[in-house]
């Protein structure tokens, strides 16, 4: 499957990102549990409820898609529950898709598991569907960084999907220690992340594509990872971690489809 980044259709409101107007509880320094309501505005699902996506910037969002897709689908923003009418959200139909170049399904630990979807109609801005930033290019988080992972993947392996959104607080494993031959090896890349590998929390089957959010020095949120893959042995697994794309390696890319002739 493809883990693919994307940036979403919006109008209205001010530019202002990672500032979401229902701040999440983040007092807990171990343990998945519920998100608070909207802390996490820019959280998206598609209309099916199987995959996740979030917004980003003016004209795209971020969502998981199979490649080569002709399927007609919508996302949902401003959820928190998955399975009852919530006042405040909206769907919206997704009119375009661009995968990235060298996105190999048949080598999901060559990297460039991302791409970019566009949305048929703006949406307006509000306390509950905002923006979450984008970190510098180039940035590369130290290790322990904590960050949290959120979404609506299963609680466990085999386990339930959650119906309200989860997060998990989950710390960076730098590429050092993450590409040793106990952990990960040479599977990751410098174009990942790695978070977790304690046994305990991590992203799980159909949190794909989802954020990793990570709080810069300023207070604001800034989305740094895209889940990618984890252990084929299940969800938390010791000392192999949850694998996201690093957004800020392809901050370039992102921008050059945003601002290209499509």
């Amino acid at each position: 499957m493809i883990r693919i980044l994307l940036l979403s259709a919006l109008v209205a409101g001010a530019l202002t990102c990672g500032v979401p107007t229902y701040p999440p509880d983040v007092t807990r320094v171990v343990g998945g549990e519920e998100a608070t309501p909207n802390s996490w505005p820019w959280q998206v699902s598609r209309w099916d409820l199987t995959m996740l996506l979030k917004l980003v910037l003016n004209s795209w969002a971020q969502v998981i898609l199979l490649p080569h897709s002709s399927r007609t689908y919508a996302v949902a923003l401003g959820r928190h529950n998955l399975y009852i009418a919530e006042s405040g959200s909206v769907a919206v139909l997704v009119s375009m898709t661009v995968v990235h170049e060298k996105w190999n399904s048949s080598d999901v630990s060559n990297g460039y598991d991302i791409a970019l979807v566009k949305l048929t109609n703006p949406v307006s801005l509000t306390d509950k569907i905002q923006l979450a930033c984008l970190p510098p290019a180039g940035t590369i988080l130290p290790n322990n960084y904590p960050c949290y992972v959120t979404g609506w993947g299963y609680l466990q392996t085999d386990g339930p999907a959650a119906e309200v959104l989860q997060q998990g607080r989950l710390l960076v494993v730098d590429y050092a220690t993450c590409s040793s031959p106990d952990w990960w090896g040479s599977t990751v890349k410098t174009c990942m992340i790695c978070a977790g590998g304690d046994g305990a929390i991590s992203s799980c089957f159909g949190d794909s594509g989802g954020p990793l959010n990570c709080q810069a020095a300023d207070g604001r949120w800034e989305v740094h990872g895209i889940v990618s893959f984890g252990s084929s042995f299940g969800c938390n697994y010791y000392h192999k971690p949850s694998v996201f794309t690093r957004v800020s390696k392809y901050i370039d890319w992102i921008n050059s489809v945003r601002t290209g002739p499509a």
